[in-house]
């Protein structure tokens, strides 16, 4: 036994010093092309596109299961977009709650008796769709429970236009989001095949007519943790990916894809949560098997802002949820891993997803409970325990806060010294118990899986009001 942990304890040296020899690589990467991305802003007229017929329009698809209380907000936001030619889908799927109705009667929509729906990509059917000529790039389908991926699907059989843009009901977009994305779309529309946008937290922000108007640091502690996170992977994680097309995810909260290609990769993987993920991997797998020139890129600059859980309970059930995802995802293109047919995928973003994401709970909890044995069998003393757990905690603490400096250099949608250091010292926090717990999430996400469980757990929403709120009287 007492070899097996010194062991052990070695490959656990060896471990937190390459995975965060990587998180830095990364990170600097992100800082090597987010300067680009901030210039490419201030000298680039991005805004007159929104008036150019050259911009390719979109068709925005928003899934809604029991969305009635963010619904409404989030349409509006989508509908004062700067961009030219565009589409909103809301796909109801199945809702228990007033989701639909409230759509009808703030919008005046009618069900159409003849719609036009192409099955390129396979769903549920519908039970019909409603519209209304007042607003005639606004479409609401309805249609049984099938789940996010299946509503997607739904949504793109109805579309209009050559790119599809997936948006959570949850969200709200920045006027300028997708004409930002745009921009970087047609710096290469031959090759560029997804764009996955920059999610930002808005708990305590203000919002009014669904456009954030004073920017905040979440009041509660998850939500600010989740702030740091979204930070964490968004800036210090995917621009760095991005510049070696290595991205794995784009977030479903906001993205925009090339139809066609979802299309010929069967649209979207129905029957389990991660389809965000599922979809990136596939779209990398076909393009790479076609010997295909392509890109997926990141564009940090095109901000779309959804709640944050702010319980335990919530929070658990969507970390648990992205634990099946991920895992189920990796097991099923197992074959990609270290394999050079799939160049930065396969070599690099697989395999790191797999060592560092995966199984990155089994060697945190494993590492604790080998600390334990450590003590209980006196093969070591406290002093050498405590530098270990102070170095790891050091080079952790060195990350977020460098994706902190990243945000205040580039963006700044946190001005104040106060939210700086807000931010600071809840980011030391972060690693007394939530990081623990969060690896435990992760873990029982696992065991769901084996359980064949691909439900999409508990999940509640609050009205956008709430926060409006909350921000003013602050």
């Amino acid at each position: 036994m007492r070899d097996l942990l010194l062991g052990y304890g070695w490959f656990a040296m060896y471990y937190v010093l390459i995975v965060n020899t990587i998180y830095f690589t990364i990170i600097c990467c992100s800082y090597a092309n987010v300067f680009k991305t901030v210039k490419r802003a201030a000298y680039s007229r991005y805004q007159s596109l929104a008036g150019s017929q050259f911009v390719p329009p979109v068709s925005i698809l928003v899934p809604a299961f029991n969305e009635e209380l963010t619904i409404i907000e989030n349409v509006r936001s989508l509908l004062a977009l700067n961009y030219p030619t565009y589409e909103v889908i809301v796909i109801n799927d199945g809702s228990h709650d007033k989701t639909l109705q409230v759509m009808i009667d703030e919008f005046g929509l009618k069900r159409q008796s003849k719609v036009a729906i192409k099955e390129v990509v396979h769903s549920t059917p519908i039970k019909g769709v409603y519209h209304n000529p007042a607003y005639p790039n606004l479409y609401v389908i309805d249609k049984n429970n099938g789940g996010k991926a299946d509503s997607l699907n739904a949504g793109i059989n109805l579309s209009h236009y050559p790119m599809i843009s997936s948006i959570d009901a949850d969200s709200l977009l920045e006027k300028d989001a997708l004409i930002r994305i745009a921009q970087v779309y047609m710096e290469n529309p031959e090759e560029t095949v997804a764009i996955g946008g920059n999610i930002r937290i808005a708990n305590g922000c203000t919002i009014e007519d669904g456009i954030v108007k004073k920017v905040r640091l979440p009041d509660k502690v998850l939500p600010m943790f989740q702030t740091l996170e979204y930070m964490k992977a968004f800036l210090g994680g995917r621009i760095g990916w991005s510049s070696i097309n290595g991205l794995i995810i784009v977030s479903g909260a906001f993205g925009v894809f090339r139809k066609d290609y979802v299309v010929k990769v069967g649209g979207y993987r129905e029957g389990y949560p991660g389809e965000d993920m599922n979809i990136i991997i596939k779209l990398h797998r076909y393009m790479l098997d076609q010997k295909q020139p392509y890109r997926i890129a990141f564009c940090p600059d095109a901000v779309c802002w959804t709640q944050a859980p702010d319980t335990l309970r919530i929070l658990g059930s969507q970390r648990k949820r992205w634990g099946r995802g991920n895992l189920k995802n990796m097991l099923e293109n197992r074959d990609m891993i270290f394999n050079p047919r799939y160049k930065v995928m396969g070599l690099l973003t697989m395999p790191y997803n797999v060592i560092f994401e995966t199984l990155n709970p089994y060697f945190k909890i494993s590492g604790l409970l080998a600390l334990i044995g450590y003590s209980l069998m006196d093969m070591t003393n406290t002093s050498i325990v405590l530098v270990f757990m102070a170095i790891n905690l050091l080079f952790g603490y060195l990350l977020s806060v460098a994706s902190i400096l990243l945000e205040e250099l580039a963006f700044r949608r946190y001005p104040r010294m106060r939210d700086v250091g807000k931010m600071l010292w809840y980011s030391f926090l972060m690693f007394f118990g939530y990081r623990q717990v969060g690896a435990l999430w992760r873990l029982l996400g696992h065991v769901e899986f084996l359980r064949n469980n691909n439900t999409w757990g508990v999940m509640t929403r609050q009205s956008w009001k709430v926060e409006t709120t909350k921000s003013q009287t602050t």
